[in-house]
């Protein structure tokens, strides 16, 4: 038999094991990272499988391990969360910690292995609040919080968008842009709300350094995310553009456009 001190001897052990073990688990990084994308009703499983295949093949992509590499301290923490309405948003993946091509490989397995979910309404503030969530529940320390929202629609479901927006940016994080143009009817029969991309400009992006970058179809998805992943890791501003006054200048949608499109086709009170 076992005596008492060899017994509280060994448990001493084993909880220094333990404690180590937690500690290596956590680690200060240069970036957390939510990476939130649209699985809503406008996506159909086609198009969500070409969404998730495009943040797989980016996540492996040496550019993008270059970026993470090049940091400070060479490593990012990053979870994949999928959302759609007000009250649907999960994690397909968990918080990883990814500092080389192995981590970013069981990553992708992960997440190309992970089934796909789907429902019918757009809560960008609902995924904006999850997301902000995931960031306080990070065992990992990052010198920046940045929020990644990919989608094709405006915000029809839950809270105002602007609200959500505005408290993640209190809270010192950054939320990036990834609108999803296209001009083709949703399952539904809907067309996209004219100039997504300046509804995302104006109503989702915000905090420091925030920006966004378009797809132009979800076939030019996998391009923009890995542009977009690489601008983000490396904390860079996206290049901007010569400032053209254009002879008409184009109508930017108001924040609640969705909540009255919704309003407009389903009768439904708001």
């Amino acid at each position: 038999m076992m005596s008492i001190p060899r017994i509280a001897a060994r448990a001493a052990t084993v909880a220094l094991i333990l404690a180590a073990t937690a500690e290596s688990r956590a680690a200060e990084v240069d970036l957390e990272l939510v990476l939130a994308v649209d699985v809503s009703g406008s996506i159909d499983e086609h198009e969500a499988r070409l969404q998730r295949d495009g943040y797989v093949h980016a996540l492996t992509d040496e550019r993008v391990l270059a970026a993470i590499t090049a940091g400070a301290l060479g490593r990012i923490a990053v979870t994949y969360v999928e959302w759609a309405d007000f009250n649907v948003a999960q994690t397909t993946v968990d918080w990883h910690l990814i500092d080389g091509p192995e981590a970013a490989d069981r990553f992708a397995r992960r997440l190309a292995a992970a089934p796909l979910i789907s429902a019918v309404w757009t809560s960008i503030s609902n995924a904006t609040e999850y997301a902000v969530n995931r960031l306080a529940e990070n065992p990992h320390q990052g010198r920046r919080r940045v929020i990644d929202i990919s989608g094709d629609g405006a915000n029809n479901s839950g809270n105002f968008v602007t609200r959500a927006r505005d408290r993640a940016i209190t809270s010192g994080v950054t939320i990036n842009g990834l609108p999803i143009i296209n001009d083709r009817p949703d399952r539904y029969g809907y067309l996209q709300i004219p100039n997504l991309d300046l509804y995302y400009e104006d109503c989702v992006i915000g905090g420091p350094g925030a920006f966004l970058i378009i797809a132009n179809g979800f076939k030019d998805f996998a391009r923009a995310i890995r542009h977009k992943l690489i601008l983000e890791i490396a904390g860079v501003p996206a290049p901007t553009k010569p400032h053209l006054i254009p002879a008409v200048l184009p109508a930017r949608p108001g924040c609640d456009i969705g909540e009255k499109n919704r309003q407009m086709y389903f009768y439904d009170d708001y």
